[in-house]
């Protein structure tokens, strides 16, 4: 049963909950096989003078996708690290006019991210990476789906700051749990 204090979420956001769940999940999985394959190769290499072949290469085109999936989970928990020793001393209007063009700022750079990875996809579709033969494209996708991704959740954001206005609560930052 809910907590009857706590805001309820529609079935949209209830999914989207889920499906960060999701990555959440997917990100921590990538990096058990990443620990396991640089382990296990670091083992095999010094104890039994062998190794896994495919180990370094795998671990590599994962950490990618570890990088670039992880940012967006981290721009969804407004976890990114920003400056705004520059804003705070602004009035309300000025900090939201900041929050504006620094989200439709950063949403021209993330759908510039997503065209050139998926220009560079296309590009490198054919091309193989030599131990795992896996195509190239893979790499680049890693940062097409963290630029749709980021376009989305920043979208959002403007959606948010526009609808609610300077004096509307999106004109303040909001401050990560974690973060100070």
């Amino acid at each position: 049963m809910s907590d009857p204090r706590l805001p309820q979420r529609s079935a949209l956001g209830r999914g989207a909950d889920l499906g960060f769940r999701l990555l959440e999940f997917t990100l921590v999985a990538i990096l058990m096989v990443m620990i396991v394959l640089v382990f296990g190769n670091v083992v095999m290499r010094y104890g039994f003078d062998s190794g896994i072949d495919i180990a370094e290469e795998l671990s590599r085109v994962l950490f990618v996708w570890l990088i670039f999936l992880g940012s967006v989970v981290v721009m969804r928990q407004k976890g990114h690290l920003g400056v705004d020793m520059f804003v705070t001393p602004l009035p309300r209007v000025g900090r939201w006019l900041c929050r504006l063009a620094t989200a439709v700022l950063s949403l021209g750079c993330s759908v510039i991210l997503a065209v050139g990875a998926w220009d560079q996809a296309l590009l490198n579709a054919q091309n193989l990476l030599p131990m795992t033969e896996l195509p190239t494209a893979w790499v680049y996708a890693a940062a097409l789906v963290s630029g749709v991704g980021l376009s989305i959740l920043i979208l959002l954001d403007i959606i948010d700051l526009l609808t609610s206005g300077p004096n509307g609560e999106a004109a303040e930052p909001q401050v990560s749990e974690g973060i100070s």
